[in-house]
């Protein structure tokens, strides 16, 4: 007996991204400025800026290639992953810990095809749009065993 293949698929916002990166990039300033008022020598300070500058970096980096990469996100009801990558080509992705997925507004963490661990900022209305409400039920479901 076949049946109706149970899935959600989910546009990541451009605004989002934009949010998660800003937010990223203030949020590493405000760590320099941190590190700088450190009672500390300052070769100490300026070395720890510098060192935490180049972390945020690779971290930030890493997210804009996971998002350069993924152009659609297809949540299925065994909890498999998909991304459409930028070749227009879906690849499957895993569910990474760390993701939280409210009413309206979620985070997910994903590995994409490439090995990328990366986080989308997800956003919707499930009374306005069913795949919002299929991952909030593929969520329950699945979203407890990460």
């Amino acid at each position: 007996m076949s049946s109706t293949a149970y899935f959600a698929e989910i546009h990541p916002e451009p605004l989002l991204r934009r949010v998660v990166l800003w937010s990223g990039v203030l949020l590493v300033a405000a760590g320099v400025l941190v590190i700088l008022i450190l009672p500390a020598p300052i070769w100490a300070r300026l070395t720890m800026s510098v060192g935490w500058l180049a972390v945020a970096a690779h971290d930030l980096r890493l997210i804009c290639r996971g998002w350069d990469d993924c152009e659609k996100l297809r949540f299925a009801s065994d909890g498999s992953i998909a991304v459409l990558g930028a070749d227009q080509q879906w690849h499957p992705g895993e569910w990474i810990s760390g993701g939280v997925l409210l009413q309206r507004l979620g985070w997910i963490r994903l590995r994409n095809h490439n090995g990328v661990v990366f986080g989308e900022l997800l956003r919707g209305d499930a009374r306005v749009n069913p795949h919002w409400r299929r991952l909030q039920v593929i969520w329950r479901h699945v979203g407890a065993t990460i």
